[in-house]
């Protein structure tokens, strides 16, 4: 399978930084350290899919900089891999996963993620922070963390990510492909979460015919517009996007001063849309519910 041999490069084990993070929510700094690069130096990036490093078979997190164009690979677990899948299907369990718990532990204290931070990586080991936001406190908290859980904790929040430039430079021109399997991973562009169509999906939605991928929740400028759960993407740029990684793919070349072109199927009719290219703006609260895919 495809997390078997798979590893994650990380600074220390998850259950230090979730007492870290207690302690810090309880008041102390401990596990609390800065950015190493200040956040109005790093760029944003969306958190696209999950997938594999070409060369070594390992899990990888795809976020993409559209600035460039670029899809900088972060190296995780295996456990970290399936709690992103999780997080980007929508996907609702009887009882809290761990990074469930920490979200709902932050929460119930009055605080919020304001943002994540890949800022560093050293000895072929990425570093991460966490920027929390307390009640009781005026000042941001800093948490260290691996990279792979600040990320699973974003994908559940909606929580801006920043990558440094240095971390965007060593990861340029790494090769990538999806996980294999007949379910292919749900990828997010646009602040567009798209998944495959099946024959059970198109009879049980009443869809089209037509190929396409289908939408399963929207966010920033996307959902601002009216874009559901349920439509259709029929084209991109006037090209038809026959997988979730393709219409990855198709937004990755669109040039970073255009704007994507969408023809849509949404409750029977067909709209043409224009959209940014640019990191959509965080939500208030959590993304907009959707559907599972």
């Amino acid at each position: 399978m495809w997390w078997r041999g798979s590893f994650c490069m990380t600074r220390h084990p998850f259950s230090t930084v979730l007492l870290g993070w207690v302690l810090v929510l309880a008041g102390f700094d401990a596990n609390a350290r800065p950015p190493l690069v200040p956040p109005e130096d790093m760029v944003p990036v969306e958190l696209a899919t999950v997938g594999l490093d070409s060369a070594s078979g390992a899990p990888v997190v795809l976020l993409r900089e559209p600035r460039g164009g670029d899809v900088v690979l972060i190296h995780i677990g295996s456990s970290e891999a399936l709690a992103i899948l999780l997080g980007l299907r929508g996907v609702s369990l009887p009882r809290p996963m761990t990074h469930d718990l920490l979200v709902g532990l932050i929460e119930s204290v009055g605080g919020r993620l304001e943002r994540v931070m890949v800022d560093a990586l050293e000895d072929s080991t990425y570093l991460g922070v966490l920027e929390l936001r307390l009640e009781h406190r005026d000042e941001p908290v800093y948490v260290d963390s691996r990279p792979s859980d600040a990320l699973a904790l974003a994908v559940r929040t909606g929580a801006p990510i920043l990558v440094a430039p240095a971390v965007l430079a060593s990861t340029r021109g790494q090769e990538y492909r999806e996980l294999p399997g007949a379910d292919p991973a749900p990828v997010t562009a646009l602040g567009i979460t798209v998944g495959v169509i099946t024959e059970d999906l198109r009879e049980a939605l009443g869809l089209p015919p037509e190929p396409g991928v289908l939408i399963s929740r929207t966010t920033g400028e996307a959902a601002e517009i009216g874009l559901l759960p349920g439509a259709v993407i029929l084209e991109i740029n006037g090209e038809v996007p026959d997988s979730p990684m393709h219409f990855l793919e198709l937004i990755r070349a669109t040039a970073p001063e255009q704007r994507a072109r969408l023809r849509v199927w949404q409750e029977g009719g067909i709209l043409d849309l224009e959209l940014s290219t640019d990191v959509p703006a965080a939500p208030v609260s959590r993304p907009r519910e959707g559907m599972r895919v």
